[in-house]
């Protein structure tokens, strides 16, 4: 048992599987926390909106390593798995690290801006009684005393945790790179070429994050890490560096 175990370690490539423990770790780290409430992981390593408190620099990039329950954990982990060790083969572990970062960077400041241009929606939204009416009038009513909470409060609501923009964003060079080679995804009993694999979870994104489907979900960011990806992706194309097939 135990060699089979450092067999299938050892068959993940050293960035894919490193990110992974991170990942792992990460995550039972907020379980524990969370559980005993001494420490909120959440509050200093999650994605907050730049205008709250509760915001710093560094959120760009630990919002990555976060996340909530364990299926949001397992999904995001298992895909990672699945393509991102042939990934950092075709890439080499530099640059693979490098566009799996970047992913996630990507996926951090397409939020950040989904957020300026809609938190005067989210705050109208959730507002209502006496202090209910115009942005100006539910800003003016809450500097006054008359919310439930203040301006830094709502801010400070705004956060995000996951992989799932890096990841997307694997998703994407897998896509580019294997663009023919068949998938089998559930409920589907027949091969999906990667290429449309891709552009479906794409186009799935963007409905989402348009009409406000499953809103607890950050679809916006989703479609950031797979920006990031693809001007990478078409960048390396364009000097040379990565050829088609993926050799480089």
């Amino acid at each position: 048992m135990q060699n089979n175990t450092k067999s299938f370690l050892a068959s993940i490539m050293p960035v894919t599987r490193h990110l992974l423990l991170i990942n792992i770790i990460v995550w039972l780290a907020t379980f524990v926390f969370e559980q005993t409430g001494t420490f909120d992981l959440t509050r200093w390593l999650g994605l907050h909106f730049w205008k709250g408190s509760n915001f710093n620099i560094l959120q760009l990039f630990t919002y990555m390593f976060m996340h909530g329950g364990f299926t949001h954990l397992f999904f995001n982990m298992f895909s990672l798995w699945m393509f991102g060790s042939l990934l950092e083969r075709v890439l080499g572990s530099k640059r693979y690290l490098f566009y799996y970062i970047s992913c996630g960077l990507g996926a951090a400041l397409v939020q950040e801006l989904v957020w300026q241009f809609t938190w005067q929606d989210m705050l109208a939204s959730s507002v209502t009684g006496p202090a209910a009416g115009s942005v100006s009038d539910i800003i003016k009513a809450i500097n006054e005393g008359h919310a439930a909470f203040t301006m830094n409060d709502f801010y400070n609501s705004m956060v995000t945790i996951g992989a799932s923009g890096a990841v997307f964003g694997i998703l994407l060079a897998f896509g580019m790179i294997f663009p023919n080679m068949p998938m089998y995804i559930i409920p589907f009993p027949f091969p999906i070429k990667a290429k449309w694999m891709v552009l479906g979870y794409g186009l799935i994104e963007l409905f989402f994050g348009i009409s406000h489907t499953m809103s607890g979900v950050a679809h916006f960011a989703h479609l950031g890490g797979m920006i990031a990806g693809i001007i990478m992706i078409l960048y390396w194309r364009h000097n040379g560096t990565l050829t088609r097939n993926g050799l480089y």
